[in-house]
């Protein structure tokens, strides 16, 4: 791809955290243990969310394409990160670049809004029950996982592409050790103003905006569980709305750092590990949360557990 009058951009090298060899190699393990455990998890609490018929609600229809997203999001960047971490030649090509960057960034957008939605169901489980069934039908509940998913593609589709046709200064290599959309402007020998608004908006709209309305529904969720008599039923509120607002402290925190602390010219080393936290700690995370503080899903995945196990047996 030719740009103006700067030289062919056929590949970038990917050099962050270049200067720690045995980090990366711990990385390596690391990483590569943690995907097959995402993989697992994720993969299991599709299947006990699909096959067990209590967990058809509209809570567990989230939580299923969470992993689902989440799979899809570590199996785009890990593997690329791997053979990165162990490769002599450091590179990629401009379109696998590019590809990566699309599919991460709508990604992680979709989780965005995919948390605010989960925060809204439980905000009306709890604050609402006896019209729970009515408003968290099943064609609204379709439809904002559907949107979510719409709107982290289009976001990520806008700002990949106004990034990816600017002109690059002859220097294609990446501080970083993934395609990542702030490493790439750094590169950039144009005006950045425009992909700047626009990555400002998406911030405020995608991040501040959505944790905003997770905190405001908590408010009422938590005031509406303390109102609750029962003790067994405050403890099994309390147990999966605890889980949710782990997973939203964890992602939330991250992506803030990231994406709305001031920008530096150089990448830091703090940045690619918080990144790789944000990539790859919270995917993991997120099923074993959920397992550890549901009661339904626990009991859920020992119900698989030892179905496997007898057919072992037999």
């Amino acid at each position: 791809m030719r740009m103006g009058n700067y030289s062919t951009m056929t590949k970038f090298f990917m050099v962050g955290l270049s200067k720690y060899p045995e980090l990366q190699l711990f990385l390596f393990v690391l990483c590569l243990i943690m995907h097959v455990i995402i993989l697992l998890r994720n993969s299991l609490l599709i299947v006990i969310s699909t096959f067990d018929s209590r967990l058809h609600t509209p809570m567990y229809f989230f939580l299923g394409n969470l992993s689902f997203l989440d799979i899809c999001y570590t199996s785009s960047s890990i593997p690329p990160m791997l053979v990165i971490f162990k490769s002599e030649r450091k590179s990629i090509s401009f379109i696998g670049c590019a590809l990566q960057m699309v599919v991460s960034l709508g990604l992680g957008s979709t989780e965005c809004i995919l948390l605010v939605v989960m925060a809204y169901d439980r905000y009306v489980a709890i604050c609402n029950p006896l019209r729970y069934p009515i408003i968290m039908n099943r064609v609204l509940y379709v439809h904002m996982a559907a949107w979510s998913w719409i709107i982290g593609c289009l976001n990520s589709l806008v700002q990949t592409v106004l990034t990816m046709v600017l002109p690059f200064c002859g220097n294609n290599v990446i501080d970083h050790i993934t395609c990542e959309i702030l490493a790439l402007l750094k590169l950039i020998c144009s005006d950045i103003s425009i992909n700047v608004l626009i990555m400002t908006v998406a911030n405020i709209v995608l991040l501040v905006i959505p944790l905003l309305l997770i905190l405001i529904s908590y408010v009422f969720i938590l005031s509406s569980i303390l109102r609750i008599n029962s003790a067994e039923e405050r403890k099994k509120a309390f147990s999966t709305c605890s889980a949710h607002l782990t997973v939203v402290i964890f992602f939330h925190g991250s992506a803030l750092f990231m994406y709305m602390k001031p920008k530096s010219k150089d990448t830091n080393t703090s940045d690619e590990i918080i990144g790789l936290s944000y990539g790859v700690v919270t995917p993991m995370l997120n099923p074993i949360i959920y397992s550890m503080k549901d009661k339904e899903v626990k009991e859920a995945m020992k119900k698989v557990l030892s179905r496997h196990l007898n057919l072992l047996k037999s």
